[in-house]
């Protein structure tokens, strides 16, 4: 094994990359939830996502039609299974599964004819100065603009949840819909939209997978990567910061393997491409050994049906 082949500094720019998707789909069902939606279908709208953009960014020759295709392709399946669980009040749980289940059949039957299609190029973001940095600027400030998008959004998420009127609201939402609705609030409404917002955030990042990540069609390409952002708002406990961390560590994983497969680490292929998954597995386990602490940190009322008295 030849340990020399692992430049630190590019593997830090592409942790950066492979950690984009799960981010953005994390930081979208952290809102979601934080309003009291459990939705189980990131997987799904984030596949979902990764087609239409596909698609649209190779029949219009321009990514950023593709990014924004997938955005309204993936809220709009996640419109379906609000409309199903908030209005006709089906449960959460079942709901978030079959909707995973569609977007995986819809996008297979979508992506027929684009296998072996490349996309657009996204160009990378000219930070001017900052680029120029010895060291820095390659790794930190020459990416391009979803990798930033992502950044701001954590901090836009961060700053709306604790300081602003609207995330008051949505707090409030999630963790007494009664105390809400009673205030005049309008609970089923906020809902949609936080469920509206959560779907384009999973189709940004599946876009994000296919469109720059791996730069081509696949069927099935997320592979997991809606689960590890399900799991990575609890090892978050629903904080957007953590979220950053979890979904780092995740990249930083995913990446570190393939480079360990290509400096020629005795160990079986196989254990590798697990590894990322078993660390995550891991740290929600350890996590889940003080229940107390993240009983404390989950919406009271996640999960719950609403059902408005008057």
């Amino acid at each position: 094994m030849d340990l020399s082949t692992i430049n630190p500094l590019v593997l830090i720019a592409s942790l950066m990359v492979a950690a984009t998707p799960i981010l953005l789909a994390a930081l979208g069902e952290l809102v979601v939830e934080k309003a009291g939606v459990l939705n189980l279908g990131v997987e799904g709208m984030m596949i979902t996502g990764a087609i239409c953009g596909f698609a649209i960014a190779v029949e219009t020759q321009s990514p950023a039609l593709g990014f924004l295709a997938a955005m309204a392709g993936a809220a709009l399946l996640s419109l379906i299974f609000g409309v199903l669980t908030q209005i006709l009040l089906a449960n959460q749980v079942a709901t978030g599964l079959a909707l995973t289940l569609f977007g995986l059949g819809l996008s297979a039957l979508l992506g027929q004819g684009y296998n072996g299609l490349k996309p657009p190029p996204t160009g990378k973001l000219d930070l001017g100065p900052l680029g120029d940095i010895p060291v820095l600027g390659k790794v930190l400030f020459s990416h391009d603009m979803i990798v930033y998008v992502s950044l701001a959004l954590v901090v836009a998420v961060w700053a709306v949840l604790r300081y602003t009127r609207l995330g008051l609201i949505l707090r409030a939402v999630g963790e007494n819909h009664d105390a809400a609705h009673a205030l005049g609030y309008k609970v089923v409404r906020i809902r949609l939209a936080a469920i509206t917002f959560g779907g384009a955030c999973a189709g940004l990042g599946g876009a994000y997978l296919s469109l720059v990540r791996v730069p081509q069609w696949t069927d099935g390409m997320t592979a997991g990567a809606g689960w590890i952002a399900l799991a990575i708002v609890v090892f978050a406990s629903w904080k957007p910061g953590r979220a950053l961390l979890g979904a780092y560590l995740f990249g930083g994983v995913t990446v570190l393997q393939l480079n360990l497969q290509a400096a020629g680490l005795a160990v079986p292929v196989q254990y590798l491409s697990m590894s990322p998954y078993l660390i995550t597995i891991l740290v929600l386990v350890i996590m889940s050994a003080d229940r107390g602490r993240a009983a404390l940190s989950a919406p009271a009322c996640l999960g719950r049906v609403f059902h408005a008295s008057s």
